[in-house]
């Protein structure tokens, strides 16, 4: 763990990995459930400690990504052995055991041979992920970690569609899986693959519960946060108000200011809270240059 900071071998871009020291000051001394109706990559689960863990996300690839990794606790050494063979079979570069490729390309090509080496090597995987049906979460892992950005995106068919990237099984991708299956050896954890409103309306809250929110962001333009909108940002927060009511703990992260977007709904409604300043930078797929933007970390207690 780099700092006393775990990653999640997911590498989600905008994931809270380097915010989350930051973000967890906020936290609670004593956390009974840590509640997680966005987990994504669970870059957050990771690093806060808890009794439990409830956690929840809707992309049934990112929960099965999760089940998979934790279904190898105590048999990581065969998990990285299988992907190997998978990266072998198809000829993809796996620095972290080895360089493999040519000076030339590295020489014609510095910033970029990475994508140039891996592209048809990754272009089969991909074929061969979607015609088996898209349910070997061991491609799909390996499609995040050499696709471009590490993202899961799929198209109007609900094919995978995510180009190459300029990445590949590196030392930061094994040690990060590490840090995953030794903290996740340690925690009580529960899976959910459900829409957040019936993940949260199921849950029987107890006093020492935290519900943790990191949504699409309304104002920026991650993949991630095509399908939000003005009407879920408001379904979100008018839900927030009503576990308020009820005495639910809960902390969530929003972004008010990008690229002079203001979030207008979400800094309305923040004002009969508690509102904590977060530093941030930000990556988007759609540009990977990263912007300065306002940040906030909002809770009720």
């Amino acid at each position: 763990m780099k700092n006393g900071i775990a990653r999640s071998p997911m590498f989600y871009v905008g994931d809270k990995y380097k915010l989350i020291r930051e973000i967890r000051t906020h936290f609670p001394q004593h956390i009974g459930r840590l509640i997680e109706p966005f987990v994504g990559g669970g870059s957050v689960m990771m690093n806060v400690v808890a009794e439990s863990y409830l956690l929840n996300d809707i992309n049934e690839y990112v929960i099965g990504l999760h089940r998979m990794l934790q279904g190898y606790i105590g048999r990581e050494e065969e998990f990285v052995n299988e992907l190997y063979a998978i990266i072998d079979q198809y000829g993809l570069s796996l620095s972290y055991r080895e360089d493999v490729v040519p000076k030339n390309l590295k020489t014609e090509f510095p910033k970029t041979y990475y994508s140039r080496y891996n592209k048809e090597a990754y272009l089969r995987m991909k074929a061969d992920f979607i015609e088996g049906g898209q349910q070997d979460m061991q491609r799909l892992y390996l499609l995040l970690i050499y696709g471009f950005n590490h993202m899961l995106r799929f198209n109007g068919k609900g094919l995978f569609n995510l180009p190459v990237g300029n990445v590949d099984f590196n030392k930061n991708v094994h040690d990060a899986l590490e840090d995953y299956f030794m903290l996740l050896s340690q925690k009580d954890t529960e899976w959910h693959n459900e829409d957040y409103h019936i993940f949260l309306n199921e849950i029987d809250y107890q006093p020492d519960d935290l519900v943790y929110l990191d949504p699409p962001y309304l104002i920026t333009f991650s993949e991630y946060n095509k399908l939000w909108n003005k009407e879920t940002e408001r379904d979100l927060l008018e839900l927030l108000d009503n576990l308020n009511d009820r005495g639910v703990k809960f902390a969530i992260s929003n972004v008010t200011h990008y690229r002079g977007r203001v979030n207008d709904i979400f800094l309305e409604w923040s004002r009969r809270y508690n509102v904590h300043s977060i530093k941030s930078n930000y990556i988007s797929f759609n540009d990977n240059s990263i912007k300065q933007f306002s940040e906030v970390l909002v809770t009720n207690y």
